[in-house]
């Protein structure tokens, strides 16, 4: 995929509050690139899908750990010339720095809700370990991608073939 510089893209990070859609859109993208997806969810640590399923909000140093191994596998699958697109919260401006690593080949995804349609999703959930009750401290984590770090902002109220479309519309 390339952008209007020519640059061909190594990474995509799909980001968003949990229920969002980030792996559903992270798949459709999949499909539709023919590129490998992941999903930050399995690098989480034990304790931490632990504290989660208990309700508890991951702190900033809970996030390290399971933040490097995340970049670690997007710097990994960038250096064997392996385009990836990674399903990852990245709630924090920070976050995205740790997973970007300044890279010019990797995209921000952000797939933007409101808290009434993502909670309404939520209840649909049962296989997933964050439960809704951490949804208000998802959104009181969340800082919104800026201008500066180029992404690409999708409203969710749309079906996943649009919302797909719209991602591939913009990354071309």
């Amino acid at each position: 995929m390339n952008a209007g510089g020519g640059a061909a893209f190594r990474a995509l990070i799909v980001m968003g509050v949990s229920g969002s859609g980030k792996s559903v859109i992270a798949d459709a993208l999949g499909r539709r690139l023919g590129w490998i997806v992941e999903d930050a969810d399995r690098f989480h640590a034990k304790n931490s899908i632990d504290k989660m399923r208990d309700g508890i909000a991951l702190t900033d140093d809970d996030r390290r750990p399971w933040l490097r191994a995340v970049a670690a596998e997007i710097g990994r699958r960038r250096a064997d010339g392996t385009s990836v697109i990674m399903a990852c919260s990245a709630l924090k401006r920070a976050y995205r720095d740790i997973l970007v690593q300044g890279s010019s080949d990797t995209r921000i995804i952000y797939l933007r809700g409101d808290k009434d349609l993502i909670a309404s999703r939520l209840k649909t959930r049962s296989e997933h370990f964050m439960p809704q009750g951490l949804l208000a401290s998802q959104f009181a984590t969340l800082e919104e991608p800026t201008e500066d770090e180029r992404p690409i902002v999708v409203d969710i109220d749309a079906t996943i073939k649009d919302i797909t479309e719209r991602i591939i519309i913009a990354l071309d």
